[in-house]
């Protein structure tokens, strides 16, 4: 199994939309997801079509000890389960403080299933706290979702340095994977100054012995799309509410780099309509057996520089950038 935390202090970033939308093509291709909401504000957990306020969602009881992992995933789509969160989990820091191996109970709980799912991908919260430690101790692999912003820079090595430390002291096995750069506009110079910025202290971090030396941007970026925005309050995933707009085909693209490395538009998915949330759509059709296309070529990005002789330093490369000389363009579209 593989163990995905998406994950990014700065919230409003994507997190939520990007673990729906991975997981949701990555269960149509047929490959058995368990999805974990950490974030007490349980947008996950909506969503997917699952109902919040209920008594034993899922994320909480778990590391409570109250239940196992089958006990208490819901399965709400074909080959998609939820450890849903809850008002409860709003509290769960607070309980847990004196627990002995407080940062490891997620982990614990997800080695019984082990051999039952093929992937597992954490929408972890806008912090930094317990809850996110035990979703970085439980995993593997880290998704990092960026606004290209200069904002959203200012906290990314402070991310970085956490990543470290839960990798030196918790889990040496947890490495970042991948940049995916969300709401994304190639019309602004910002957009591409961000992803320089980034991709050159990506390139000289590559002979340093970080947990992020071998990530990667993802070459296809999420484009801002109002459809992404939209498709929460109908409980469905972009490919059930509108499979034919830039934002499906951007996050399948994205589901087939997160599963071979490479995009080359052969990741199909075949959508169980009998499976989608009984919530009526007043202007989306939902999809059957709907083959979503990948994004088109020109949404892929040029290759990534050669690498620079000295490595930069994780507090301030990702943030020395030239906006000093060029002024931050306001954002000039809605949605995501």
């Amino acid at each position: 199994m593989r163990k995905i935390a998406v994950l990014n202090q700065k919230g409003g970033v994507g997190k939520t939309t990007t673990v729906v939308n991975i997981a949701a093509a990555m269960a149509a291709h047929g490959f058995r997801v368990l999805v974990i909401d950490l974030d007490p504000q349980a947008h996950l957990t909506i969503h997917l079509g699952v109902d919040a306020e209920q008594p034993g969602c899922g994320a909480y009881q778990i590391l409570s000890g109250q239940a196992g992992v089958h006990d208490a995933a819901v399965k709400v789509r074909s080959n998609l389960w939820i450890l849903g969160a809850g008002i409860e989990l709003v509290g769960a820091e607070t309980e847990l403080v004196n627990e002995v191996g407080r940062e490891i109970i997620l982990r614990q709980a997800i080695a019984q299933v082990e051999n039952d799912f093929d992937y597992m991908i954490i929408d972890c919260p806008p912090s930094l706290g317990l809850l996110t430690l035990n979703a970085l101790a439980a995993s593997e692999e880290v998704i990092i979702p960026v606004q290209p912003h200069f904002l959203a820079l200012q906290g990314f090595s402070r991310l970085l340095q956490t990543i470290a430390l839960v990798n030196n002291r918790i889990n040496p096995a947890l490495h970042v994977t991948a940049i995916l750069m969300c709401m994304f506009d190639a019309r602004t110079s910002l957009s591409a100054e961000v992803r320089q910025d980034i991709e050159k202290f990506l390139t000289g971090s590559r002979n340093q012995n970080s947990p992020w030396a071998g990530a990667q941007i993802v070459p296809v970026h999420i484009r801002r799309n109002i459809k992404l925005a939209e498709a929460p309050s109908y409980g469905k995933s972009i490919f059930e509410y509108e499979p034919s707009c830039h934002g499906a085909a951007d996050y399948l693209a994205v589901a087939e780099f997160v599963h071979t490395g490479k995009i080359e538009g052969n990741f199909d998915i075949q959508l169980d309509t009998a499976s989608e949330p009984a919530v009526e759509a007043a202007e989306a059709q939902p999809a059957s057996d709907t083959t979503v296309p990948t994004a088109p070529a020109d949404n892929v990005p040029v290759e990534t520089p050669a690498p620079s002789e000295t490595s930069p330093d994780v507090e301030n490369t990702v943030v020395e950038t030239a906006y000093s000389n060029s002024p931050a363009s306001p954002d000039t579209q809605e949605g995501k």
